[in-house]
């Protein structure tokens, strides 16, 4: 029998009930488990179109997406995440890392200098030598560097050689003379000159110290800089990261890293806070960012107090291992107070380090003053806080930006420094979580490696690499799985005040991606930081891919 040819109107009828084609996507991630930030693991594919996501779900519905120019990438069995930002970095700082003499793992004052000498016998460097990383936690030596360690195999060329937490340096005497420190040299205020039994310099000079040492290196070029943000976006894109929140920046950086945007150079996204003594153009003309809007800058930096380590971090009651000191203060409440005012009145978020319990205090109490309604101000590291402190960020609405890996780490003396008591505050991921805080998590490398697995297995096991905590280190901070994954994706992107478009993987999304060769959210805790990063895709774009 003949049939009859269907009507207009019958076809298109057909036509209205029949599947909808599917957009072709030019990037198809599969072959492991997709977490869109949520657990367990609700998606097995992702695909992609112009930069952002256009489907999230079963591999076998993924197939509609594909077509002869789509680029489809097989995990392997690894686990795809949204993509990690790194909330609290200095970006710049992690390529020089990479381009001078690096001190990490020293595992002794001894080893340190080995390295100084294997590495002016290999370069005869002229003029000042400067080096960074060394930290004396678990030295036989017990002690700071001093300029009589240096001394021994540079005697005659100045040497400055900066402790892992950017906030002492070490000189050895060739520096000393050449920058004019002597036994009647006084430290600036927020500073300190380390002085031996008859009053000389040791050579350590503390946070606002170190200006006396700074002025001898020579300004890095245009051509150290760039070099510089290269390898520092290169490290970061192999370690997994598709954003840094850059602190402390100058800006000339700032210009430069908008200049290396429109060059096509700048391949994962950065989010300034410019340092505050040049922030002047930022406070008078606004946020800025880039057309693509890879480069973004809305923050300035300001710091509060120094660091636990070299006992320049700010308590209200004296360190327990050194009762004559409550650490520095290294910018005056009032020029903090006027930064505040005008950084509110240009809608620029503030980003304060504050590290001990009075500097924290200190912070709060000025950003309750001002009262920043919608700016989504920080504080950066909120280390050591008093308990009763603790519920003020989340009534204030200040986001607390902090690195776990500084509590595996400072393990190892933060019980010395503060005594029992005070470790109630300290590093208290859980207990502001719980507040209703935002916990945004970052790494500060180049003080700590800078590794996003280290940063997430810290914040789950609260242990060291080797699997150690110390008695009563506070067990119960530690975060859950979920919890650890928002720091680095959706709280992270709400801090930077983009949790519109980054920080889960879901279809309208930026296509961030973050894959890792070790699940996360099942592996075994020790397995985590064992693992390494397979896959990093910013805007769509891959920019790492294991070999």
């Amino acid at each position: 029998m003949k049939l009859a040819p269907l009507s207009s109107v019958l076809l298109a009828s057909v036509l209205a009930a029949s599947p909808v084609l599917a957009q072709p996507a030019d990037l198809v991630v599969w072959g492991g488990p997709v977490y869109t930030n949520a657990t367990p693991a609700t998606a097995e594919a992702v695909a992609v179109k112009d930069g952002r996501i256009i489907f999230v779900g079963s591999r076998a519905a993924a197939q509609a997406h594909l077509d002869k120019a789509t680029t489809v990438l097989d995990l392997k069995g690894a686990a795809l995440f949204p993509g990690f930002t790194d909330s609290h970095a200095h970006l710049r700082g992690i390529g020089e890392r990479e381009l001078q003499l690096n001190l990490e793992g020293s595992k002794s004052a001894a080893e340190v200098v080995a390295r100084l000498k294997a590495y002016l016998e290999a370069r005869r460097p002229a003029g000042v030598v400067f080096g960074r990383g060394w930290i004396e936690t678990g030295w036989p030596e017990g002690r700071f560097l001093e300029r009589g360690d240096l001394d021994a195999v540079a005697p005659d060329q100045p040497v400055l050689l900066g402790r892992a937490d950017g906030h002492a340096i070490v000189a050895n005497s060739a520096a000393l003379k050449a920058a004019g420190i002597d036994e009647a040299t006084k430290a600036p205020a927020g500073g300190e000159i380390l002085r031996d039994r008859a009053g000389k310099p040791t050579g350590m000079l503390v946070d606002n110290a170190m200006a006396l040492v700074r002025r001898l290196q020579t300004a890095p070029t245009e051509a150290d800089r760039r070099a510089a943000f290269d390898a520092a976006f290169k490290v970061e894109a192999a370690y997994g990261w598709t954003g840094v929140h850059s602190m402390s920046v100058a800006w000339d950086d700032v210009r430069l890293l908008e200049t290396l945007n429109a060059e096509g150079k700048t391949p994962l996204r950065v989010y300034n806070a410019v340092d505050v003594g040049q922030a002047g153009p930022l406070l008078a003309e606004g946020p800025r960012k880039t057309g693509d809007g890879l480069v973004v800058t809305r923050a300035i930096k300001m710091y509060t107090d120094g660091a636990l380590g070299s006992r320049g971090a700010a308590l209200f009651e004296p360190y327990s291992d050194a009762p004559g000191t409550t650490g520095l203060i290294l910018t005056p409440p009032e020029r903090m107070r006027e930064a505040m005012v005008r950084a509110k009145a240009a809608g620029i978020q503030v980003a304060a380090h504050a590290i001990g319990d009075r500097g924290n205090a200190s912070v709060l109490d000025l950003m309750a003053e001002q009262k920043p309604d919608g700016l989504r101000w920080r504080i950066e590291h909120a280390q050591v806080v008093r308990p009763a402190d603790l519920p003020r960020f989340r009534a204030l609405g200040v986001l607390a930006s902090m690195q776990p890996s500084h509590a595996i780490g400072d393990l190892h003396f933060a019980p010395a420094r503060l005594g029992d008591q005070r470790l109630d505050g300290a590093y208290a991921w859980e207990t502001l979580i719980r507040s209703g805080a935002v916990v945004a998590g970052g790494s500060d490398a180049p003080v700590e490696r800078g590794d996003p697995l280290i940063e997430f297995y810290a914040a789950v096991a609260r242990k060291d690499l080797a699997g150690f905590s110390a008695p009563n280190w506070r067990p119960q901070e530690a975060l859950s799985r979920a919890e650890a994954l928002k720091l680095f994706t959706s709280n992270a992107a709400y801090a930077r005040f983009s949790e519109g478009e980054l920080g889960t993987i879901q279809v309208g999304r930026i296509a961030d991606l973050s894959g890792f060769s070790v699940d996360l959210m099942t592996a075994p805790e020790a397995a985590i930081p064992k693992g390494h990063a397979v896959l990093t895709v910013v805007g769509g774009k891959v920019v790492y891919r294991k070999p």
